[in-house]
């Protein structure tokens, strides 16, 4: 059995592994002073980062079409796929996967559409899962999806909740934590819901936070360094992982830039990860 696999692009899967799993990836969209743009296309993700801050008019963001699923579902049907895995971004947090699934009912009984329950490579991880057991039977991709969520961990510091709040997707137990404006926020991404963990005064203070939580862990199976636009902090984290882990890290860790889509509501300069346990 052969099986196709769709995501979105707040999956953040670099382009290699895309292109090694034939992954067909539907670009969200980014709405930036009145010009709507396809994820990924027409700005790079530093050029957002670095124009986010003075940007009058707070960016938005949108959902894809029926129409950008229909046109990958039937590509993957075409090629000879027997059936496809479209998983997508946190029904809580975007209306992605009911779109996926609208468009699915054009396909009756081809399509299995997942609610990741996550965003970034916590989305990515549980795709790449499914996509390395595409060449051998349905349940068995299904299982891969299953297993890697329960073992997932996401979770960040920001640097202001300034994003988080505006994006009106903040619940009452972290707007909280942006009472004070001096604070960086941590929390974590659990089955589609934003929970904070906690809250710290400094930059310094924030990326120890992260590193501890990293370390808690234990042996790890697949590990994502996520920043949004802070590749100097994300380096250092890296670095400092490498020299104090005493268990088993993966020899394949991801280094993101996370997309803009998911940037929009989470600010410039912030610093977190997605990680599996063995």
């Amino acid at each position: 059995m052969k099986i196709g696999i769709v995501t979105d692009s707040t999956s953040d899967i670099p382009a290699y592994l895309v292109a090694e799993h034939n992954i067909q990836v539907v670009p969200t969209i980014l709405i930036l002073e009145g010009k709507e743009y396809a994820d990924g296309i027409g700005i790079t993700r530093e050029e957002f980062y670095n124009r986010l801050p003075s940007l009058r008019t707070p960016p938005t963001t949108a959902a894809p079409s029926i129409g950008d699923f229909t046109t990958p579902y039937e590509t993957l049907l075409t090629q000879g796929c027997d059936h496809i895995i479209s998983i997508h971004a946190a029904s809580q947090l975007t209306t992605i996967v009911n779109v996926a699934r609208q468009a699915a009912k054009e396909f009756p009984d081809k399509v299995t559409c997942i609610d990741s329950g996550s965003l970034s490579l916590g989305l990515g991880f549980q795709v790449l899962a499914a996509a390395e057991e595409s060449e051998t039977d349905l349940k068995s991709a299904l299982d891969a999806i299953a297993s890697t969520r329960k073992r997932l961990q996401v979770s960040a510091a920001l640097d202001t909740m300034e994003y988080l709040k505006r994006s009106g997707r903040v619940p009452g137990a972290v707007a909280t934590l942006g009472g004070l404006l001096s604070i960086k926020p941590m929390i974590e991404l659990i089955d589609g819901e934003v929970k904070p963990i906690g809250a710290v005064r400094t930059t310094k203070q924030a990326d120890e936070r992260i590193l501890n939580f990293l370390l808690g862990l234990g042996d790890l199976e697949r590990l994502a360094i996520l920043h949004t636009n802070a590749e100097p902090r994300a380096r250092q984290l890296l670095n400092e992982l490498m020299n104090r882990a005493r268990k088993s890290i993966p020899r394949d860790i991801l280094f993101v830039n996370v997309t803009a889509v998911i940037g929009t509501h989470l600010g410039p300069n912030g610093l977190g990860f997605a990680a599996v346990r063995k």
